[in-house]
């Protein structure tokens, strides 16, 4: 890639006023990126996560309004983009657009998030329609993938809506040669809150019903929750998959230990991680950033 990168916006006030005065400048800032092929090198990934708060989902442990301060999450968002181990983003079409325009995203891979109508916590939660990115815009921006939520409540009739809609949607991406990155759980609620079911034998059942969506398989990807028994789990595909991260806030050292032993499944190609490297309990995202790269490329092996 070349040595310089050069930014729309260099403060977060150049970015509101650009979005004001020129908003055409976000699209030639996606014309200009440098772009990357999905996988490469040692065909690993290390990708950050920052999608959760289109879904109204602002808490991290206890904190129910850690996610509040936009500024403060892309501050923690392009500090793990600037680690050279970090390989690219998942998010949302505001995120994105505002860390194009700071010049953070040239050679990384993007990923959009496409399904954000299950607000968390909503009557509705379970019917995630597609509020957020589509292929053709995903396409446009020249990114990666998409990837969309499928919780599946077998009690509720919204999930039926939830697979139509993210079987299109790989329909589509795979029309466009792009990954359709497809994170399955099987749900349901507990005193009326949505609660995914992380035993072996549900995730794998989750994982049969979600590969089948779509009339192709050909750019699928999976995003799976570290569970027990993952050789087992993982043992229910053949599509290349990333391993999503736990609760920052409770037993750290657990979490990451449970990330390194998955790791070395075969099947597992990397890390989608989100609020656990971005909000650290110790509050130093650079060093459990550096923490997790080292284990996605092989260090925690040695």
């Amino acid at each position: 890639m070349s040595e310089t990168i050069t930014a729309t916006c260099t403060t977060y006030a150049d970015v509101t006023e650009i979005r004001a005065q020129d908003p055409g400048a976000i699209d030639r800032a996606w014309a200009s990126r440098v772009t990357r092929e999905t996988v490469r090198g040692d065909g690993r990934l290390m990708i950050v996560a920052a999608d959760h708060p289109a879904r109204g989902a602002l808490s991290v442990g206890s904190n129910p309004t850690a996610m509040n301060s936009r500024t403060e999450l892309l501050d923690r968002l392009r500090t793990a983009l600037a680690d050279p181990g970090v390989d690219g983003v998942l998010a949302t079409s505001e995120i994105l657009d505002d860390l194009v325009l700071l010049g953070a995203l040239d050679d990384k891979v993007v990923i959009s998030s496409m399904n954000r109508g299950g607000l968390a916590g909503a009557s509705f939660e379970l019917d995630d329609r597609m509020t957020g990115a589509t292929a053709a815009s995903t396409a446009k921006a020249r990114m990666n993938g998409a990837k969309m939520l499928t919780r599946i409540d077998l009690d509720d009739p919204g999930t039926l809506g939830t697979l139509t809609a993210c079987a299109q949607a790989i329909d589509e991406l795979a029309a466009e040669g792009l990954m359709a990155m497809v994170e399955p759980f099987l749900s349901s609620r507990r005193d009326g809150k949505v609660v995914n079911d992380l035993r072996a034998d549900a995730v794998i059942k989750s994982i049969h019903i979600a590969q089948g969506l779509g009339a192709s398989s050909a750019y699928t990807w999976m995003k799976l929750p570290v569970v027990d028994e993952m050789e087992r789990v993982m043992d229910a595909t053949t599509l290349p998959t990333l391993l999503l991260g736990g609760d920052p806030q409770t037993a750290p050292d657990e979490t990451f230990a449970s990330w390194a032993r998955a790791l070395k499944i075969p099947a597992v190609r990397g890390l989608i991680v989100g609020r656990t490297l971005l909000y650290p309990k110790d509050g130093d995202v650079a060093t459990a950033v550096a923490t997790a790269v080292d284990m996605v490329r092989g260090g925690a092996d040695e």
